[in-house]
């Protein structure tokens, strides 16, 4: 559920940075400015996926970055709803691609604390697990 998540944000990243062109009209942009605003707006979407790779990878291990995963996501979601609640009308284009933000951020979030609580239950079933092998090992000696 997190590489989900990690796998979309980096679709992102590499769209934003690399392809800033085809988004600088969504967000009411023009020009070399737009362009790089757009970019900037890759990068920080890379500095805030940097956490990810180790939850991926070891989730049971890395439970306080998991939650900091989970906070950022909270941030976004949090921040972009207040963006577009306080956005003046007029401006539909750019409030329905902040509506797609929060959307996927919304749906993100859901992923990542499910993948929170199912890698707990999972750690928790290997320590059972391992307990139990002891406990086996020992009574055979």
């Amino acid at each position: 559920m997190v590489f989900t998540v990690f796998a979309i944000n980096i679709r992102c990243i590499i769209a934003f940075i690399f392809f800033a062109e085809n988004y600088i009209r969504a967000y009411e942009l023009t020009g070399v400015p737009g362009m790089v605003a757009i970019q900037g707006i890759g990068v920080a979407f890379l500095m805030w996926n940097t956490t990810y790779p180790l939850v991926i990878v070891r989730p049971d291990k890395f439970r306080i970055l998991f939650i900091v995963v989970i906070a950022q996501q909270i941030v976004g979601l949090l921040g972009e709803t207040f963006i577009l609640l306080t956005m003046p009308s007029g401006y539909d284009i750019l409030a329905g691609n902040i509506l797609r933000f929060i959307i996927f951020d919304a749906a993100g979030l859901v992923l990542l604390v499910t993948g929170f609580f199912l890698s707990r239950n999972a750690d928790k079933s290997r320590q059972i697990s391992k307990m139990s092998s002891n406990l086996s090992e020992k009574s055979h000696n």
